[in-house]
């Protein structure tokens, strides 16, 4: 997979990517991530990506240009299976569509900055609109990360347990249920018996139970998903 990530400020992208397991990923051959600096694709000597608002108001708009000769130098180069722009008010963002798109070969990650982005960019260059919750953040870089991450992570190979990747939380539809490690008894505080039983049946079946508890209690709108 290759992942291109658009960015205003790509040196906020470097680090999540130089260490843990992104960065296997990425020695292993599995993932190609890189970096695009939207300043290198400016029309003008002062190397500028902004402008103000037509018709004014508060803050800088992302111009159309320099994205546009972004996406384009890339597109000519292969093809993509999707443009992303990472914005507050696009679609949520969830573990189908990371299973979904860890399939794919090619992807572009545009990240929003400033007061937003020409509408123009959204009409017309990117194929999906993702946020990864109902805040605001200074940027679509960390939105980019952790998109990125959940994606990557799926992918065969990038995790030396590939099964860990199926008993995450959200997989099912449920939260995971809690886990334990040694010592087994810490300051009074034990492990279920259970889970020291040996006998998997009953193992499966009290984390089943555990994790739908779970799910009940701190996100019961994900039962409701399911049952639809």
């Amino acid at each position: 997979m290759r992942i291109d990530i658009i960015s205003a400020v790509p040196q906020l992208l470097e680090s999540p990517f130089a260490h843990s397991i992104m960065k296997r990923a990425i020695d292993k051959g599995l993932v190609k991530v890189v970096f695009h600096n939207l300043h290198d694709y400016a029309t003008n000597k002062y190397k500028q990506i902004d402008d103000y608002v037509f018709g004014g108001g508060a803050g800088l708009v992302l111009m159309i240009e320099p994205i546009f000769r972004c996406i384009e130098k890339l597109k000519a180069e292969r093809n993509y299976d999707a443009i992303i722009f990472l914005t507050p008010d696009g679609e949520l963002f969830d573990q189908k569509k990371a299973n979904q798109f860890s399939l794919l070969q090619n992807i572009i990650l545009l990240c929003g900055h400033y007061k937003g982005i020409d509408e123009r960019v959204r009409q017309h260059l990117v194929t999906h609109e993702w946020s990864i919750g109902d805040y605001v953040i200074s940027g679509g870089e960390l939105a980019a990360c952790v998109v990125a991450d959940a994606i990557i992570r799926l992918i065969p190979g990038v995790l030396n347990d590939e099964t860990s990747a199926l008993s995450d939380s959200f997989q099912d539809g449920l939260l995971s249920p809690p886990v334990y490690t040694r010592p087994r008894n810490f300051q009074g505080w034990e492990v279920p018996e259970v889970l020291l039983s040996g006998n998997h049946a009953e193992i499966d079946k009290w984390r089943y139970e555990q994790a739908l508890k779970r799910t009940q209690t701190r996100r019961p709108d994900l039962l409701s998903k399911r049952k639809g």
